[in-house]
């Protein structure tokens, strides 16, 4: 159960506030409206899994989110008879549903898709949130994820919450008065938690070790969520007087910071502290970030600005890809015509860190897949999704060392690119590459 102080008790039955079931909350949703599913470690598991089961009773309902966490069956088929799943950034747990005939992607930058909601592309009729309890003055917090929820509430018509003493009060831009609330769920659940630090091997060892080489103290880092950021991290502990501002924080933050490795000092934006819009990882991760004026959980629209983040020295972004081809097109967000994730902030990092002074816009995957497919190939598949385009590009690093492709031509980028694949592909990646470029290849 969620507790209050008399203080807060008696100001917020003055409030009257709105507390009903889920099963009550979700009877707001009409057939054909838009709702908003708060995302990441925040999503809403007990209003989604209550307008689930009003699957039949409704029609025509277009869900909208970024990532989800945990099972939510979207794609069953009783739900796909009632609801569209129109996703912003595919996560696993929504990927066969996107792929189907009930569900499709809309590519955009994280940034922008604030934008959609204040301009009406995407008007938001209901949405469902995952918030802290209200404090005295009636201000609950959107915890864990701002990012795009935010201005989800702002344009909502309707606004349902999940109130759960287990969601950190995280300060910045999170901050909902009740008053905007026209149903409050009361729930006392854990938060999703993810830790990659498992599935680091070898090859992300090997990542890390070079791209922290890469890292000059003082540097402002942006990392993505997985094996190869988290290994990265975790090789930091030498450096001095880090800063972050990214769009999301994860494990690896928590021993930098007690370790007193992000100061955060000589940032520009945000001096001292560290800015981010979501943040996924351990209930401790949660904990480090509960009611912490460290830590300031702002806008996506702000925090992947490209104005914003090339004030700051030294950015060093560094994200993944699924395939990257000899010319440096980076494929991030789908496998062939199969969408496996998103644009997301990938692009937004990687130009911001491009034109910040002395910045690295970093791309690091391992050389093969877990089936041993070559990673650096001649062509992207067939229906691939470039989002980094090969102009953007600086620097790949796989676990085979660093290709720098920042003013090289063609030909340049593939022999760099060749020289980090996995040996047992750089043979056929040559053949290719004599292929497409003829005498002058063979001619080097």
């Amino acid at each position: 159960m969620v507790t209050f102080s008399a203080r807060a008790i008696g100001v917020l039955c003055r409030m009257a506030l709105p507390w009903t079931t889920a099963e009550e909350a979700v009877a707001l949703v009409n057939n054909g409206d838009r709702v908003f599913i708060h995302g990441s470690a925040a999503t809403p598991h007990r209003l989604v899994n209550a307008l689930f089961a009003r699957a039949g009773q409704v029609r025509d309902v277009e869900l909208v989110s970024i990532s989800t966490l945990g099972e939510l069956g979207f794609d069953r088929p009783e739900v796909q008879e009632s609801f569209f799943l129109n996703a912003l950034f595919v996560s696993a747990n929504m990927r066969h549903a996107v792929d189907g005939p009930r569900g499709d992607y809309v590519p955009v930058f994280l940034s922008e898709i604030p934008r959609l909601f204040d301009r009406g592309i995407l008007p938001i009729d209901v949405a469902l949130v995952h918030v802290s309890p209200p404090d005295r003055h009636g201000f609950c917090s959107l915890g864990v994820s701002v990012d795009v929820a935010r201005a989800a509430v702002r344009n909502a018509g309707t606004v349902i919450a999940q109130v759960n003493p287990n969601m950190p009060r995280t300060l910045g831009d999170g901050q909902v008065h009740v008053g905007q609330f026209a149903a409050m769920v009361e729930v006392d659940d854990a938060l999703p938690e993810v830790d990659y630090s498992t599935r680091i091997g070898p090859s992300e060892r090997r990542i890390a070790e070079l791209v922290s080489d890469m890292i000059d103290d003082g540097s402002t880092l942006q990392m993505g969520i997985g094996a190869i950021p988290d290994a990265i991290l975790h090789g930091l502990g030498d450096h001095r007087d880090l800063g972050v501002h990214t769009e999301m924080c994860s494990n690896g933050i928590i021993d930098l910071l007690e370790q007193g490795v992000i100061s955060n000092r000589f940032k520009k934006k945000h001096r001292g502290k560290v800015v981010t819009s979501f943040a996924i990882g351990s209930r401790r991760l949660y904990d480090k970030v509960d009611d912490n004026p460290y830590f300031a959980f702002l806008d996506a629209q702000y925090v992947n600005d490209g104005k914003v983040i090339r004030e700051n020295p030294k950015v060093v972004a560094i994200n993944s890809a699924i395939e990257v081809d000899l010319t440096g097109q980076v494929c991030a967000d789908s496998i062939g015509t199969y969408q496996y994730s998103g644009v997301g902030g990938q692009m937004d990092f990687m130009r911001g860190a491009a034109l910040s002074e002395g910045g690295k816009p970093i791309i690091a995957l391992c050389s093969t897949t877990g089936k041993g497919l070559s990673k650096i190939v001649p062509y992207l598949k067939e229906g691939a999704g470039v989002v980094t385009t090969r102009a953007h590009v600086h620097y790949v690093v796989t676990e085979h060392g660093v290709a720098y492709l920042f003013g090289r031509n063609l030909q340049q980028r593939a022999r760099a690119l060749i020289d980090i694949a996995h040996p047992d592909h750089r043979e056929a990646l040559e053949r290719a590459a004599a292929e497409r470029f003829g005498v002058s290849w063979a001619r080097r």
